[in-house]
């Protein structure tokens, strides 16, 4: 997807192109994979309302005849209680010294909390601009917003403050505005009708990780990954994706399925609709769910998901 948004340049002279990336950091279930989804104008990010549900970095990128700005969209920051937590947070960290600018994203719904207070001392070991993104401005009594920006700006010199709605998309093109002043003359990486730079399949996966999120109980979802394992065009045209749901349990798994196979069902219809969304054709989804024990605390199956502990 393109976007059209064109700066003004100054008289006579064709204004020189800037580009950079961007990350964007906030405790878990703040809003960074819908905020990701409303700049690109379509779902590369899933979203649920549980938290620590992005595991990699996800690259959206937005570009505009000026212009192009790469996300980052990281895992929310918050204390690991397993190997693959530990990944998720040092993946977040790490971020904040290979970008050109940040976005520390808040929920203004919830105030200043010590996860706010853990991201803010990390913060503060990087030259990188930071704006504070307070998003969820729906949710407050306009009023409230005051406070609540002196109170963190008394902990961390912000280069910028922008209330937001990602969910309703208030102010987000001022985001965008402000957001590519502060990136330097660079290349245009990307064509500019590409929105992300990860493959297809991981996107799929991440579809039917998202509709299982959504649908199952609170002990399924953080023990849940998804690997596409085969995925091609037929000869009619219509795209097989064969795909395996890994669980920790023998409980899960039958959770997952469902009494005679209907939740299973159902993530396979949600997700091929989405699926086919993305990929422009009609779709055969075909699901298995197996069991790995104890998969999250174990290097060599994390490696296989695609989770490198760098």
């Amino acid at each position: 997807m393109s976007s059209s948004t064109t700066g003004s340049g100054s008289k006579g002279s064709k204004q020189k192109f800037h580009s950079g990336f961007v990350a964007i950091v906030g405790r878990p279930n703040v809003g960074k994979s819908t905020l990701i989804n409303e700049v690109i104008g379509q779902k590369i990010a899933i979203m649920s309302d549980k938290p620590q549900t992005t595991r990699n970095k996800i690259h959206g990128v937005y570009t505009t005849d000026n212009s192009q700005i790469v996300f980052l969209d990281t895992p929310g920051i918050h204390k690991p209680t397993s190997k693959l937590g530990d990944i998720m947070v040092k993946s977040a960290v790490s971020t904040l010294g290979e970008v050109d600018a940040a976005l520390f994203l808040i929920d203004v719904s919830e105030g200043l909390g010590g996860g706010d207070r853990f991201i803010i001392e990390a913060l503060k070991k990087v030259k990188t601009p930071v704006f504070l993104i307070m998003n969820k401005i729906d949710k407050i009594e306009p009023e409230a917003l005051l406070p609540l920006i002196v109170q963190y700006k008394n902990l961390y010199d912000f280069a910028e403050v922008i209330p937001i709605s990602a969910l309703k998309g208030n102010n987000i093109n001022t985001l965008l505005s402000v957001l590519s002043s502060y990136l330097p003359e660079g290349p245009q990486y990307y064509p500019a009708d590409q929105v992300t730079d990860h493959p297809e399949q991981f996107v799929c996966a991440e579809l039917v990780r998202e509709k299982i999120l959504h649908l199952t109980r609170e002990e399924v979802p953080h023990s849940i990954a998804v690997a596409i394992e085969d995925m091609r065009v037929q000869e009619n045209g219509v795209v097989y994706i064969g795909a395996v749901i890994y669980v920790e349990r023998d409980s899960q798994k039958g959770i997952v399925i469902g009494k005679q196979g209907a939740l299973l069902k159902q993530v396979g219809k949600e997700a091929r609709r989405d699926i086919e969304t993305l990929l422009g054709s009609r779709v055969f989804l075909e699901l298995w769910v197996k069991v790995k024990k104890d998969w999250r605390n174990q290097d060599r199956v994390l490696k296989d998901l695609g989770f490198r502990n760098d």
